[in-house]
């Protein structure tokens, strides 16, 4: 992954896609997807940046390559534990920035099949996913650190290494060029249907010299292919061009995501730890309620979550990964249908709150737990009826005179328009309670 999010450049298609057109449906009904970063870096086991951030050469970094022998490698370990945490999709890093391939290209040696595990991952993860009803997504690096005709530039390992830098003045991006479009066109004519695709990553004229961008990908060559091969795939941001959804990482917007005014299609990329690869002496890990708010967060926001896993350099879900995927499991099980398919509100949640909606279901999730009561303004007399998601038990609403002044025990009146709802002392044994709210017609704050 890039240690940078790219500026929202792609615009929703709120509808169903018209025949041969990118499909977006799927993507906001699910919400929630798991990234999977694994590759050689996975036995250094030190951040999946390891080659650039220790400035190894191609030679030191070969050990990892002539050890990598995922024994436990098991895609349908992964697809079972993405599904049972409420991920409905899953990305994972057939190439990242090291050039290494998990599948059995065509176009270079430097690939899995002549590691000692000698066999393709790639085709095993499209096959696990699909038989859990899981949607295919693959991870592309247009970046390449071994590629012989990749110029070296401020990400390259050997970026300080003069000698080195004097050797291969005279590489060709156009060499490169040739191979990632040959590359791309193989993970989508291989593997049969892929739904998702994650470039990463275009940086011309930013952090690092010699920074490369959609002329140097030819990125709108790229993105035909890709529409030729398969039309209905989508496509992120980060080839430089606008894509059909955005990437903000490592990061929660602070509000929907828009461009000129018109909401775009998100997706907030995360991790566990900080780290996108196996990192093994990182204890930095999120705890599962944090990342049930910032599922919940980004749902109210109108985007997605794609959280990442970093699978040990056996092939394994790291076990701390694991239990947090368990955690969250088990309030997805209960709470799902506050975020599937759900996306923003346009009534104003109160503090410590956030509103998902689908239809006439307004959902709040409650990430502090009030005393006794809970005021929802503009809410008054829209309401049928209200219950806790996690158990459907009934929440009575109080009806109060807005005139009514506080006195001792009797709590005072709420500005007009305001549902109050009063709530058990005890909060639910969950993460992020959630109550269920039913309309008695769609939305319209403005009450037109």
């Amino acid at each position: 992954m890039t240690p940078h999010a790219d500026t929202p450049q792609a615009r929703p298609t709120a509808t169903p896609a018209p025949e041969g057109a990118p499909e977006t449906t799927w993507f906001t009904d699910a919400r929630f997807g798991m990234f999977v970063h694994w590759g050689l870096y996975s036995l250094a086991a030190r951040h999946e940046w390891v080659k650039n951030r220790e400035r190894l050469t191609d030679e030191q970094y070969q050990v990892y390559f002539d050890h990598f022998e995922p024994d436990r490698y098991d895609p349908a370990q992964w697809a079972r534990a993405a599904k049972a945490a409420g991920m409905r999709y899953v990305v994972l890093t057939a190439k990242h920035h090291d050039g290494f391939c998990l599948w059995d290209s065509a176009l270079t040696e430097y690939k899995v099949t002549n590691t000692p595990h000698g066999r393709d991952l790639v085709g095993p993860f499209v096959e696990a996913c699909r038989a859990e009803g899981l949607k295919v997504g693959l991870y592309y690096s247009l970046i390449d650190w071994h590629h012989p005709s990749f110029p070296v530039d401020g990400t390259h390992p050997q970026r300080d290494d003069e000698e080195f830098k004097a050797a291969h003045a005279d590489r060709d991006i156009r060499g490169y060029r040739r191979y990632l479009h040959g590359q791309v066109r193989e993970l989508l004519t291989s593997f049969g249907r892929i739904d998702y695709l994650f470039f990463d990553f275009s940086y011309a004229g930013g952090t690092w010299w010699g920074g490369k961008g959609p002329d140097d990908w030819d990125s709108p060559k790229l993105l035909e292919t890709i529409r030729e091969l398969q039309p209905h795939v989508l496509v992120n941001d980060r080839t430089g061009l606008p894509g059909d959804f955005v990437t903000p990482e490592q990061y929660q917007p602070s509000g929907p995501m828009t461009e000129n005014g018109h909401p775009v299609l998100w997706e907030a990329c995360q991790t566990l730890n900080g780290s996108w690869g196996y990192d093994r002496d990182n204890l930095d890990h999120k705890s599962a309620d944090l990342l049930i708010r910032m599922l919940v967060d980004g749902v109210s926001k109108g985007g997605n979550l794609l959280l990442n896993v970093g699978p040990t350099g056996r092939g394994a879900l790291d076990p701390r990964d694991g239990a947090i995927l368990g955690e969250i499991g088990r309030w997805t099980e209960l709470h799902e249908r506050s975020v599937r398919g759900c996306g923003p509100s346009p009534y104003p949640a109160p503090a410590e709150c956030r509103y998902t909606q689908r239809g006439d279901r307004l959902y709040v999730h409650l990430f502090a737990w009030p005393l006794r009561h809970l005021h929802l303004p503009g809410l008054a007399g829209r309401v049928r009826y209200a219950q806790l998601l996690n158990d459907a038990s009934e929440i009575i609403p109080v009806h109060i005179d807005p005139d009514r002044p506080a006195v001792n025990t009797e709590m005072g009146g709420q500005p007009a328009g305001t549902l109050t709802l009063q709530l058990p002392v005890r909060r639910p044994d969950t993460p992020v309670p959630v109550i269920e709210l039913f309309l008695d017609t769609p939305a319209d704050p403005a009450g037109t």
